[in-house]
């Protein structure tokens, strides 16, 4: 039996959540990243939170910063990766799509930015020496269709990696991803490397929200759950997490089996 939107379950230490659609889920993503954002917000003076970029997280991040009544104002933010020598200006920038859809939405305490055009290596050891003293306490996120997390693709994804970031050539099908959501005319026109946070220093947030949403996703979800945890599929390693949820629509969710 296939499983069907409305369905809520594990996969060793992984809690999968089923909806009927994108915005439905990018919604039930947002509620849960509300709560923590308010549980942590009685707690800490800070909050720290990583955001992710791309196609599948708009609705998630769109639902989240038109919720009312959140500390944004005591929200330090990072984001996980941006490509190597692009400008900001470009319509591909994970700058311009952190300020388009966060920070120019909600006003946070302070947004680290990856600059992609200064030195590689040093803003890699100034971004994680920035990650190192915030200690984030939660992370967005979603997994690409090579099994990616940030830009670790099964080439470069080290579960182990001594970085919390790096510099990575991106691999063929990353290329063509990046394409097919239309943020590229072309492959040629995808940066050959990009800047990444590490699979460590990604999975060093207690708390983990992936929002996995479209038709384009579904080989990758069920190869997420059912393959052996190795860097062939890195998303395979969220099933070690102790706190992960994965947000599912009905298209992401057709492949599996209840």
């Amino acid at each position: 039996m296939l499983v069907t939107e409305g369905r809520s379950f594990r996969r060793e230490k992984l809690k999968i959540e089923v909806y009927p659609t994108r915005e439905e889920a990018g919604a039930a993503a947002a509620e849960a990243a509300a709560t923590e954002m308010k549980r942590l917000g009685r707690e800490k003076e800070i909050i720290s939170i990583i955001f992710a970029t791309g196609a599948s997280q708009l609705s998630t991040l769109r639902a989240l910063t038109a919720i009312p009544g959140l500390p944004w104002e005591r929200v330090e933010g990072f984001h996980m990766d941006e490509y190597v020598g692009i400008p900001p200006e470009h319509r591909a920038s994970f700058r311009r799509y952190m300020r388009t859809e966060l920070t120019e939405r909600v006003r946070t305490l302070r947004f680290h930015e990856i600059n992609g055009n200064t030195s590689s290596d040093h803003e890699c050891q100034e971004y994680a020496e920035a990650l190192r003293l915030a200690m984030p306490q939660l992370c967005l996120l979603g997994i690409g269709e090579n099994g990616h997390l940030a830009f670790n693709d099964p080439g470069v994804a080290d579960f182990e990696d001594p970085l919390d970031m790096k510099v990575v050539d991106l691999d063929s099908e990353c290329k063509q991803q990046q394409v097919a959501e239309g943020w590229f005319a072309s492959v040629n026109d995808v940066p050959a490397q990009a800047l990444t946070l590490t699979i460590p220093a990604l999975l060093r947030a207690p708390k983990l929200i992936v929002s996995v949403p479209g038709s384009r996703k579904a080989a990758i979800v069920k190869r997420t759950l059912s393959e052996a945890i190795s860097t062939n599929c890195p998303a395979t390693i969220l099933r070690t997490h102790p706190d992960v949820t994965v947000y599912l629509d009905r298209e992401s969710a057709v492949e599996l089996e209840a």
